[in-house]
């Protein structure tokens, strides 16, 4: 068994769609009708276009209940992994990527810098 998704939760799919693809570098996998008012939209990593896939679902009151919970207490729903920490954050502040925090080197032994989707969620960037 592996894990082949996972999802964020946002409040605009056309929003996101453009921050996860235009300015964090991920392409499109599926973008197709889901309902009558959200798509199915899952975004992957161009160097591993056949691995996991983000989902980008339509956030209800439950689901925002539990965006807003998780930035309370400043917990990323998602780490994007990276072998350079500082250029990575670097080129995506350069996009226009706003971060809650740089790279910081923590006991563990990894580097993270947390970053916001404009959509409400968190997100890491981290090197091990």
């Amino acid at each position: 068994m592996r894990i082949g998704l996972t999802s964020v939760f946002v409040d605009d799919q056309e929003k996101a769609r453009r921050f996860y693809t235009e300015q964090l570098g991920l392409q499109v996998d599926t973008d197709a009708p889901y309902g009558p008012d959200e798509r199915w939209i899952t975004v992957v990593s161009p160097e591993e276009p056949g691995g996991i896939q983000l989902a980008l679902h339509l956030r209800d009151q439950a689901a925002q209940d539990f965006q807003e919970a998780n930035r309370k207490v400043g917990r990323p729903v998602v780490s994007f992994v990276t072998d350079d920490c500082r250029r990575d954050y670097e080129q995506l502040r350069a996009k226009g990527v706003s971060f809650i925090s740089e790279p910081t080197g923590y006991p563990y032994g990894g580097t993270d810098a947390v970053f916001e989707d404009d959509c409400g969620n968190l997100l890491n960037l981290h090197q091990d």
